[in-house]
């Protein structure tokens, strides 16, 4: 059971304890499931209960118990604690780590997606309602999507898309999102002698999404494939609505700068599993792995995916997929074997455990229309 699921489970107790007429309190739009403050015990814990006992005019405890009563014993919940003034502790049964890996092997390209859509770029929404693809630009279905201010065309018009990509809910009356103008600013690059058009000023640089430039213009170094769109959509997507969007570095391949750091981890990723084929091993989730960090940012990833629709934030995304990577690339050293070494338990869980860092940074650059290469 992922955080996510944990979080529905826990929004269908409090919704058939209003429903029985125990809890008077308006349904929340979710529930946040977090990791145990000290004190707390279990795998994963949520505040529900305080943050419902004003509205209720019970104590958090009372409340605590009724949705501890509705929850109930289930295969995927162990234990069920009340902490404190009135949190939810919960320990899942076995090892959640083992669990979470066995969820996102199972679910491959499908672990964190928005409605559980076959692909990233799928236009099949949350409510379960089949669409065509997903226009390349600003089409009636991304302006149905979200109420962006246009300060910035482009800027505007790719988070629109994107948002439409993360299954965001359509904008009610009066609320807009206001995306601060993108600057005109020189990115740095290797091999660049002369001033050059910057990322945003490139040709093409204001068409819909699949236009972007693929290298920026002027007398440009030979560049990969489609680095400079990436660079486009990483520089507008990974700022804060209310931020303008930085460009420096986007094309230095260099660990410093965050877009080449995600698609590296990924590529790095990708190179770990060809290294245990050749080795002879696979990956499975069989032993516990001690990677905190790591399991988290997976565990969290379709959460922050929700949070960033709901939000209407693609910035969220983006800072985890820099997360995760920081945390794979930690990581990435202690996988295979060493020397003479042979490849055990230990190795198979950490590969299970960077493969599913790896299908998150997948997964989430596709959601960001950026490329994840498997080899950089």
């Amino acid at each position: 059971m992922t955080p996510a699921e944990l979080s529905r489970t826990v929004l269908h107790a409090v919704c058939r304890a209003v429903e029985d007429g125990v809890l008077r309190a308006p349904v929340p739009e979710s529930v946040r499931i977090e990791r145990p403050r000290p004190g707390g015990h279990g795998d994963y814990a949520t505040n529900v209960a305080l943050r419902l006992a004003g509205p209720a005019g019970q104590p958090a405890g009372h409340v605590a118990a009724l949705l501890k009563e509705r929850i109930g014993p289930t295969g995927d919940i162990e234990r069920i604690e009340i902490t404190g003034p009135g949190f939810l502790n919960f320990t899942l049964a076995g090892s959640a780590q083992q669990r979470l890996l066995a969820t996102v092997r199972q679910q491959g390209d499908r672990y964190g997606m928005p409605g559980g859509v076959d692909k990233p770029h799928s236009a099949d929404m949350h409510d379960g309602s089949s669409r065509a693809d997903m226009p390349d630009g600003s089409g009636e279905a991304a302006a149905h999507a979200v109420a962006l201010a246009h300060a910035d065309e482009l800027r505007a018009r790719v988070w629109a898309e994107t948002l439409l990509r993360l299954g965001a809910r359509p904008a009610r009356d009066g609320e807009t999102v206001t995306v601060v103008p993108a600057p005109r600013v020189l990115p740095d690059a290797p091999g660049a002698d002369a001033p050059r058009a910057g990322l945003l000023d490139a040709p093409g640089a204001d068409a819909p999404h699949s236009d972007l430039p693929d290298t920026p213009g002027g007398d440009a170094p030979t560049l990969p494939a489609s680095l400079g769109r990436d660079a486009v959509r990483w520089a507008l997507l990974s700022a804060a609505a209310h931020d303008r969007p930085r460009t420096e570095g986007l094309l230095v391949q260099h660990e410093r700068n965050p877009l080449y750091r995600v698609r590296y981890a990924h590529a790095r990723a990708r190179a770990l599993s060809r290294s245990a084929a050749a080795l002879g091993f696979g990956a499975a989730p069989d032993v516990y792995v001690d990677a905190p960090a790591l399991t988290t940012a997976v565990a969290d990833y379709p959460a922050v995916v929700a949070d960033a629709a709901r939000l209407r934030a693609p910035d969220r995304l983006a800072r985890h997929l820099d997360v995760t990577a920081d945390a794979l690339l930690a990581f990435q050293h202690t996988v295979l074997p060493v020397g003479d070494e042979k490849p055990s338990a230990a190795h198979r869980s950490r590969l299970a455990l960077a493969e599913a860092a790896g299908t998150v940074l997948a997964g989430g650059l596709s959601l960001l229309g950026v490329s994840a290469p498997e080899h950089l």
